[in-house]
């Protein structure tokens, strides 16, 4: 199926149009935190495309009951924003630890082997060299002039001469070769000792982010345990409301009739497999199976399409090539934040699926949803 089909526009076929529905069963796409493009066989920039929109939807609370004034949860929402992106944050440091340790420890096998060959191979040249010594010393260690003038038989001497200056030679190459493997495994050996340095610097720092990530989580999960039910309720509508009011300031620029770009064949496997993931829980850390951070769904999607690619959301930016927004295509990535602390895959029609924060799952929401700091295309 090609990109065109992955719409959220009535009648629409594919995975995304799928997803819509089964997400739309769960009420995760429920008015009025729509938060992708309006479901409309032409997309509008203007907020009122989109049915049972409001710039001011009506608080859940009963009359009966008396909510704290919006600012204060607003406080509330801008408190669990900073902790949870803090932890999103100290994810990505965590994340590369794992990465850069995976391929430390890769090394110091490496070295390893290359140690013992290198162990042995000194051996050998040793032996030789043994050898040689010995079969000097059989010789009687004489000078060539002093065995010429003692020989019987000048001639064979002579020949034999010739054959020795090759083994004086093949000495030489002997000795250049020994001197050369032990400056390897010299080097070696260091090597080593600085991957292991490496590794237990990484170690600590690994230790760290994950202390941070938990410290931060913890310290959301108690301030939204100190909510009531119909507090919790209306933090969620305001959180619903910025991500609307987010993404239709977005549509407002005219973005999607700008793209109109479709997805490769690698690009249609990656929104494929994320597609296949909606309803899985976030876990910081998690590349699958059963659940995933942002970055690892990401990473995990491209690899289900064949393109391995960075691990974090970080080194996703640094690395992949960059497009222009109105360039971006479905399986592109949206990198969101200054710090690129997260990361989320573009499906088409102004929608992405993200694997969003702790307490929440897999789904799909507004591209422009969050601030996008660029996007970037694994299979340039």
């Amino acid at each position: 199926m090609g990109p065109d089909k992955h719409t959220v526009r009535p009648g629409g076929r594919g995975i995304l149009a799928t997803a819509v529905t089964v997400v739309c069963a769960v009420t995760v796409l429920a008015a009025p935190g729509t938060a992708f493009a309006a479901p409309n066989p032409s997309p509008s920039p203007s907020a009122s495309t989109s049915p049972g929109a409001s710039a001011s939807p009506s608080p859940s609370a009963s009359p009966s009951v008396t909510l704290p004034p919006d600012k204060d949860l607003e406080a509330v929402r801008d408190k669990l924003d900073k902790l949870y992106h803090d932890a999103a944050v100290a994810t990505d440091a965590y994340n590369a630890a794992e990465e850069a340790a995976e391929k430390q420890s890769a090394e110091i096998v490496e070295l390893a082997k290359k140690i013992v060959q290198g162990q042995r191979k000194l051996d050998g040249l040793k032996a030789r060299a043994g050898r040689a010594a010995a079969a000097q010393y059989r010789s009687g260690g004489l000078p060539d002039t002093a065995q010429l003038l003692l020989s019987d038989n000048p001639s064979q001497f002579l020949d034999g001469a010739g054959r020795v200056l090759q083994g004086e030679r093949a000495t030489k190459g002997l000795i250049r070769e020994l001197t050369q493997t032990q400056q390897d495994l010299k080097q070696y050996a260091a090597d080593a000792a600085d991957q292991w340095n490496k590794l237990e610097a990484g170690r600590k720092a690994k230790a760290a982010a994950k202390k941070k990530i938990k410290q931060r989580i913890a310290a959301a999960e108690k301030l939204e345990s100190n909510l009531e039910k119909k507090q919790k309720e209306r933090l969620a509508e305001l959180e619903r409301e910025a991500a609307y009011q987010a993404q239709t300031a977005w549509l407002d620029t005219g973005i999607l009739d700008e793209i109109h770009t479709k997805a490769s064949a690698a690009g249609k496997k990656a929104v494929a497999f994320a597609t296949a993931q909606i309803g899985k829980p976030y876990v910081w850390g998690a590349e699958g199976p059963d659940s995933y951070d942002c970055s690892g769904l990401t990473s995990q999607a491209w690899a289900s399409a064949g393109q391995p690619i960075p691990r974090t959301s970080e080194e996703q930016w640094k690395q992949l090539r960059h497009v222009d927004v109105k360039d971006m295509r479905p399986g592109d990535l949206i990198i969101y934040y200054d710090d690129a602390s997260h990361v989320a895959l573009y499906i088409g029609d102004g929608a992405i699926i993200q694997a969003p924060r702790p307490g929440r799952t897999v789904s799909i929401a507004g591209a422009g949803s969050m601030p996008i700091l660029g996007v970037v295309r694994p299979d340039a």
